[in-house]
């Protein structure tokens, strides 16, 4: 059986704040900005939109695209470090608003690895046979867990979701292998404080990811027998322009072979790679039968990479 992504979907709030914007409220500057980050732009949800209306919006155009009714889905996995509560979960939310009422719901705390947590997660459910269809969801609501007085964080992120319907697809399409990771000694890194605001460790977390990303992309690569020019298009966390730029340099992959939505939208945790994703499949730049790998770095610290023949 090939499983693969039958059809993915993204939501963003309307809600755009510029560095122009957080000059005003922080010492930064726009400059200082953009060439450390590569950001312009992001969006941030408004008091009366919470992790789950986007998680609920993105599901929907993902259903949508994947041609798939709510009540055939089977579970919903939602990757988040931003629930709405700490309990119901997010999955069970939008289980309820999709009216999926056949599906069994969880959340996944990988931080911005989550998605490729849950796409993983998804794959082995339905090779196991237990399942046949799952909706996999990235969801965060970044701004509600930013100390906007801290600089060196507050300039990174932007709120949003990413949703993918995962199930049978053609003979040699689908997800042909996969990697996860963790490494709990890392955790200090980036994390949420007592205080509920995210802290990094900046240049930990860049050598980490310059170093992981490319790691993860080839050994996926290399394990169905393929090597990194047989690639694509590249999907990575949308981290910061800089870990993005190292990584694809290392890959020897072309910039317009990597999916950059960072300059618009910001660092958007485990949402980033499936807003990203939906969004190159909506611009024509990820074609049927291309060979695409989706690659994630997160708190934990965890990290997952899954290379893809895309189509159904």
């Amino acid at each position: 059986m090939s499983i693969g992504i039958l059809g993915a979907g993204h939501y963003l709030p309307t809600n755009v704040v510029t560095n122009h914007d957080l000059e005003k409220i922080v010492d930064t500057n726009d400059e200082w900005i953009r060439t450390r980050t590569g950001i312009l732009e992001r969006r941030l949800a408004t008091d009366d939109i919470d992790t789950s209306d986007m998680a609920y919006h993105a599901s929907v155009e993902a259903l949508k695209e994947a041609d798939v009714k709510a009540e055939d889905i089977d579970l919903i996995l939602v990757a988040t470090v931003t629930p709405d509560t700490a309990f119901p979960s997010i999955a069970c939310l939008i289980q309820d608003r999709l009216g999926a009422v056949n599906a069994a719901a969880m959340d996944i705390g990988a931080a911005c690895a989550g998605f490729m947590y849950g796409v993983i997660t998804a794959n082995q459910f339905i090779a196991a046979g237990t399942y046949k269809k799952v909706l996999v969801v990235g969801a965060e609501k970044l701004s509600k867990i930013t100390d906007w007085t801290d600089r060196s964080t507050c300039v990174l992120f932007g709120d949003g979701a990413g949703a993918a319907v995962i199930g049978e697809v053609s003979e040699g399409k689908g997800i042909l292998s996969f990697e996860l990771g963790a490494n709990g000694a890392g955790g200090k890194e980036l994390y949420l404080n007592k205080e509920e605001h995210i802290i990094m460790n900046g240049r930990e977390v860049f050598k980490f990811a310059v170093r992981q990303m490319p790691e993860s992309t080839i050994n996926v690569v290399e394990k169905i027998g393929l090597s990194r020019e047989d690639v694509d298009y590249l999907v990575p966390h949308q981290a910061n322009i800089r870990i993005m730029e190292a990584a694809r340099e290392r890959l020897g992959i072309s910039e317009d072979k990597m999916a950059k939505s960072i300059e618009r939208f910001g660092n958007n945790s485990s949402a980033s790679i499936p807003m990203a994703l939906s969004e190159a499949v909506k611009e024509g730049k990820i074609k049927d039968n291309d060979l695409i790998v989706l690659v994630g770095f997160g708190g934990g610290l965890t990290w997952g990479a899954v290379a893809m023949r895309w189509g159904r």
